[in-house]
Parts: structure tokens; C-alpha cells; sequence
């Protein structure tokens, strides 16, 4: 059986303008991280909440280093990457407590990527029935959280998560 998982809210972004900025190499000071989303960084990598997520809780990690594909970053960037996508999992599953979890990462146009030059891991909560008739008919998901509230959700637990020095 092949399950197809349909966004459609996300075409006005697929179609939107874009200027010749990398949006994930706009890496502003820590003093602005809310306004961006950022939730947490190590000193190779950062996570961020997905403006156009396709549940409550989509976080991307993302390296700081500008490349297209796995093959490109270091041994110590790959680690650092995917240390930081399991921290994700581990904070979602106790803000969301979610049924199951996509983890994945979509290299290059054909494969679905938004922003194909600068690598990023999606991190995305499931439940148990998540695509509701809203998605099914009108084509429009129905996020039920605010960025705010999920912000503060999320920021607490990656807080209380940092390794201590």
C-alpha cells in the first residue's frame, strides 16, 4: 500500500518569489533568535521551527556551513547535524508526546526541497489520524498551535536539555 501525504498550503511558498539569499544562512544574533524561530544552536548547527510546517512542532536543524548535500560536511559537522536531530526527538516526544516521528531530508528539487542549497533535516511529530478533512477537501491544514505558544513550548525544553559546562 503506497500512502501519498499531500501539502498543498505549502504551493504559495513553492511559487513565491525568491531573492538570491540563502534564508537559512541569515543567521541573526542570538538576541533575535525568537523573532527567527531559533530554538537552540550548537557552534555548527542551529534548530529552527519550520514557518510553513506541516504539523505543530515541525523543527529543521540546519548546519551553519552553506551546502547542498551530506557529502559536503565534515565528519564532525555530520555528527554534530544528527546529535542535534536527536535532541529534536527527544524534545518533541515530551512537549507533544506524538504518536511517531518523520525525520528526513529532501537533497536537491526533484526531491521536494524548498531551500536546495543549504541542507536541512525536517523533524516533524505525527498522530494517529493528523490529516484531518480540512486537508482532505479544502486542501488547508489546520495548525491548532500559534508560533508563539510552541515557541515558548519548545525553547523551555531545549533549555532544559543544553548539556551543562
Amino acid at each position: 500500500m503506497c500512502e501519498i501525504l499531500y501539502s498543498p498550503w505549502r504551493l504559495k511558498y513553492v511559487l513565491s518569489e525568491k531573492d538570491n539569499k540563502c534564508i537559512l544562512c541569515i543567521t541573526p544574533s542570538e538576541e533575535n533568535d525568537k523573532k527567527h524561530l531559533i530554538l537552540y544552536r550548537t557552534t555548527l548547527s542551529f534548530v529552527i521551527m519550520n514557518t510553513y510546517p506541516y504539523n505543530n512542532g515541525h523543527l529543521m536543524v540546519v548546519p551553519n556551513n552553506h551546502v547542498p548535500a551530506l557529502n559536503n560536511l565534515s565528519k564532525q559537522e555530520l555528527y554534530d547535524l544528527f546529535e542535534t536531530v536527536q535532541l529534536c526527538e527527544k524534545v518533541i516526544n515530551k512537549v507533544y508526546s506524538p504518536d511517531g516521528t518523520n525525520i528526513g531530508l529532501n537533497l536537491g528539487k526533484a526531491a521536494g526541497a524548498g531551500v536546495d542549497e543549504h541542507l536541512h533535516v525536517h523533524i516533524v511529530p505525527r498522530w494517529s489520524g493528523d490529516v484531518s478533512f480540512m486537508t482532505s477537501t479544502a486542501g488547508t491544514r489546520v495548525i491548532p498551535e500559534s508560533f508563539d505558544r510552541a515557541f515558548k513550548m519548545l525553547k523551555e525544553q531545549f533549555d532544559n536539555e543544553k548539556p551543562k559546562k
